[in-house]
């Protein structure tokens, strides 16, 4: 592998599971040198007031590849970043959860859903990555922490962490080699998740199988309760069920990984000199 030094800038938008370690998921052991990682974020707020600063920063830098990671891609301030950066030229991937779809397919003439970006971007859009129960009645600081503990739990423990790993991998080797790389344009459904979980254990694969189901499912509850439902006493009761429903999709996603464990099967994907990544089953082994 070349060893040029990639850069990496990381924008994060708002809120969703996928963020918070996203930086962190190419460099865990904070060892490699053929890449240089800068993240920066809005905080909460995702307008395009909040979004432009952090994306003018990431451009100063100039950086070889841009992830920006936020809730529903399809909102001003996303879309507002996507087109900055495709005028900067600097190649893109945007993270975000099922709302997105909207912003990365357009139906083509035949009314099937195609892929559709601009130039030097590409997508990956989690539908597991569900929206939390913003409701003030609800809603504080310790709830919102722990919603997103369980949510990130489901992401890392069913192979959604994993899908996400391997697709910014390639496009990071592919530039240290010189090359254009193709971009991914992807929805992370529950069967291409589970598939980058490698599970050994049948019934681990049904439990994260299980998981991810009800983390996509959290997404509804929580979007009607917030959004379509005008008495609190409706509303609330709906998204204190979704966040009982992403906790219990948590136990599921620990308990899959527990039997992998237990058959001394998990797989593990580390990242090693120059950024290269070997592959280990069992747990005395050296990755290979």
């Amino acid at each position: 592998m070349s060893t040029t030094t990639i850069n990496v800038g990381v924008i994060k938008l708002g809120a969703i599971a996928s963020a918070p370690l996203l930086d962190l998921m190419f460099d865990e052991r904070a060892e490699r040198d053929d890449i240089n990682v800068r993240a920066i974020t809005s905080g909460a707020k995702m307008d395009e007031q909040s979004s432009m600063g952090p994306t003018e920063s990431i451009i100063a830098w100039a950086p070889h590849l841009v992830l920006v990671v936020s809730p529903n891609a399809a909102l001003p301030g996303p879309t507002k970043v996507r087109e900055m950066l495709a005028e900067a030229k600097i190649p893109t991937i945007s993270i975000s959860d099922g709302p997105a779809e909207k912003a990365f397919y357009k139906k083509d003439e035949e009314g099937k859903k195609k892929p559709h970006v601009l130039d030097g971007q590409g997508f990956i859009v989690i539908p597991s990555d569900s929206m939390i129960g913003a409701k003030k009645e609800f809603l504080d600081p310790t709830e919102m922490s722990l919603f997103n503990a369980d949510a990130i739990k489901v992401l890392s423990a069913t192979g959604v962490a994993r899908a996400i790993q391997h697709e910014i991998d390639k496009v990071i080797s592919a530039m240290q080699a010189g090359e254009t790389p193709e971009m991914p344009r992807l929805k992370l459904t529950v069967e291409k998740a589970v598939n980058c979980g490698y599970f050994e254990n049948p019934y681990a694969k049904a439990k994260a199988i299980a998981a991810l189901t009800i983390s996509e499912a959290v997404a509804e509850i929580t979007a009607t309760g917030c959004f379509k439902t005008k008495e609190a006493e409706d509303y609330i009761p709906l998204v204190a069920a979704g966040h009982e429903m992403m906790r219990v999709a948590a136990g599921l996603a620990d308990q899959a990984r527990e039997l992998e464990k237990s058959g001394d099967s998990v797989l593990r994907n580390p990242h090693v000199s120059k950024g290269k990544v070997k592959t280990k089953r069992n747990l005395m082994d050296k990755p290979k």
